[in-house]
């Protein structure tokens, strides 16, 4: 008998050994993920993981808890509404062939999504691969899991900060990062999410390095706005407190808020933090927005931008080099005196940020 167990044993070994095998063979190094608070089955979560971090393909139903990311540079990025025509589909392949083509290190890509943009986004992620003869996993999120999952903060957000609050799925599109802790991995500490309409200059390890100068309390990490769009938003508080520097363009000193094409997290902390807890209830964002009349339309970036300026030590401010953002929306919009003030950045481009449909340069 107990010789009998020994071969089934090593029989069940062999078994698992060409499985793993077969799909290291076959694997496209994608997955498609569900994501769920907690996983139904542990041993099913574990070994799917082992092969997932290990480059082979798997379909899961639960949220793998990817001991690998430790080791990965994680990387997140919202892509719907995305026909097989769209001017989105060729930004989508400028930023993923950029991310890749200059990365040192190894990148998990996590992809915020819908059905019919998923095929779009599976196929330019494996030209890119093919392209650049470099590799990456991929994870696949479905955006409407993620709404419900995050409704409590998008039904909070969104009165103050949609320019017309009531489309649930548009709204909450444009609030996910503010729930990224909860929706991540458990044990991934760290993070950047990026708009689709940026391209890289420089190597994604190095923005990285950005969380080495993070304070005792930050949370997050952005490069300023680089428009006066919040000198426009601010002007009820800007009349009542002329002397105010929110609004005001950084070579003053001023406060010109911050820009959510890129952003870092410390997805360790958020968990942790009763603050942030607090901060994204109800109670503290109306309070927030009535103290400086705020009302806007840029979703997460409001909030981050409001946050900045209720409590700066939250957010560090990063190098506007990794935000380079090439929008002139507001140049011709009443402020073409002072617009250079704002759009000014001596710092090496390390991102571009083509908002506003603007064209990003061929460099």
């Amino acid at each position: 008998m107990p010789l009998l167990r020994k071969v089934l044993l090593w029989l069940t070994i062999l078994a698992l050994l060409l499985v793993a095998l077969y799909l290291y063979q076959t694997s496209n190094g994608e997955c498609w993920v569900v994501p769920v608070h907690r996983t139904r089955n542990a041993s099913l979560a574990n070994l799917t993981t082992t092969l997932a971090a290990a480059g082979y393909s798997t379909e899961v139903n639960d949220l793998p808890s990817t001991n690998v990311s430790l080791n990965y540079y994680n990387i997140w990025c919202i892509f719907t509404k995305v026909a097989s025509n769209s001017p989105m589909r060729r930004k989508f392949q400028i930023f993923t062939d950029s991310l890749l083509r200059l990365a040192s290190v190894d990148v998990i890509f996590h992809v915020i999504s819908d059905d019919d943009s998923r095929g779009i986004a599976h196929t330019v992620v494996q030209n890119v691969m093919n392209n650049t003869g470099k590799f990456m996993q991929v994870f696949y999120y479905d955006v409407h899991k993620l709404a419900a999952q995050l409704e409590d903060i998008v039904s909070v957000m969104s009165p103050h900060f949609s320019s017309k609050p009531g489309t649930y799925y548009s709204d909450a599109l444009f609030f996910l990062s503010l729930g990224l802790h909860r929706i991540a991995p458990s044990d991934q500490r760290l993070a950047a999410m990026f708009d689709a309409d940026t391209k890289f200059r420089r190597d994604v390890k190095d923005l990285f390095k950005e969380f080495d100068n993070f304070g005792r309390e930050a949370l997050f990490g952005l490069a300023p706005e680089l428009t006066p769009v919040y000198r426009h938003v601010l002007y009820l508080y800007r009349n009542k407190h002329p002397a105010t520097m929110f609004g005001e363009p950084r070579h003053k000193g001023g406060y010109p808020g911050y820009n959510s094409g890129m952003v870092l997290f410390n997805l360790e902390r958020l968990r942790e933090s009763r603050v942030y807890n607090e901060i994204v209830s109800k109670g503290s964002v109306d309070a927030m927005t009535e103290k400086y009349h705020f009302k806007g339309h840029l979703g997460d970036q409001d909030f981050y931008t409001l946050l900045g300026m209720e409590r700066p030590e939250l957010i560090h401010t990063v190098d506007c080099g990794w935000n380079r953002q090439l929008c002139t929306w507001w140049r011709d919009r009443g402020y073409a005196d002072i617009f250079a003030n704002y759009s000014e950045c001596r710092s090496e481009t390390k991102l571009w940020h083509g908002n506003c449909n603007t064209p990003i340069p061929n460099d």
